[in-house]
């Protein structure tokens, strides 16, 4: 095989999975894409085909959390006629799951972060894929609904559920529970409680959701 041949077959999986065997090694971020494809033994010419940076390849591996939360979705013949809702709650549960899988490199990646989630910018692209993903929700939910007050704010809601992916992202970090159940059980309630705001009844929701955070972090 030559190498040219070789190289064609490097993926941009394979690089990512390269990439998060390098951190977890070496602990580090690669200082450089010099050093980190003569450590992976891949061509310079091969990772920029795929990556136009470290931060690149970075905000990339998140991108592939949601597009692989997104495919096993998809595998469901029945995730089609799921409700806004219960689309919103397969979604986290799932993408935590493929976090969980991951969980030694998305907490070193976190772990480096000093200015909060939210100004961590490998996350733009999740942001940018979260927030599409919700307005599509709220869209769906608005064409069923027909008096235009009882409308929702596809903006508003989509930059809710990004806001709330920061916040179970957090919760989940510092989970410690077996099997990270509370974490499941912060996703199941603060999804109820990001619809019943948006369908004006939050009362019940919000206490019994603010209830649990207060034990979890002040109990």
């Amino acid at each position: 095989m030559t190498t040219k041949t070789r190289a064609e077959k490097i993926t941009k999986e394979a690089i990512i999975s390269s990439f998060m065997t390098y951190v977890l090694d070496h602990e580090v971020i690669p200082k450089s894409i010099y050093s980190f494809c003569k450590d992976i033994k891949v061509p310079e010419e091969v990772f920029y085909q795929h990556f136009g940076s470290i931060s690149g390849i970075q905000e990339a591996i998140w991108n592939a959390f949601f597009d692989n939360a997104e495919k096993l979705l998809q595998k469901d013949k029945d995730y089609p006629e799921f409700s806004s809702k219960d689309k919103m709650l397969s979604f986290f549960f799932t993408f935590f799951e493929l976090l969980g899988l991951n969980r030694s490199y998305v907490l070193f990646v976190l772990g480096e972060n000093r200015d909060g989630l939210k100004h961590l910018k490998q996350l733009k692209g999740l942001r940018h894929r979260v927030k599409e993903f919700a307005t599509e929700l709220i869209e769906d939910d608005n064409a069923e609904k027909q008096v235009k007050l009882t409308k929702n704010n596809p903006r508003v809601f989509s930059e809710g559920a990004w806001l709330q992916l920061l916040f179970l992202l957090k919760f989940w970090k510092e989970d410690t529970s077996a099997g990270f159940e509370k974490t499941d059980i912060a996703i199941e309630k603060s999804v109820k409680t990001i619809f019943d705001v948006f369908d004006n009844t939050p009362l019940n929701s919000i206490l019994d959701f603010g209830k649990f955070l207060f034990k979890e972090n002040f109990g």
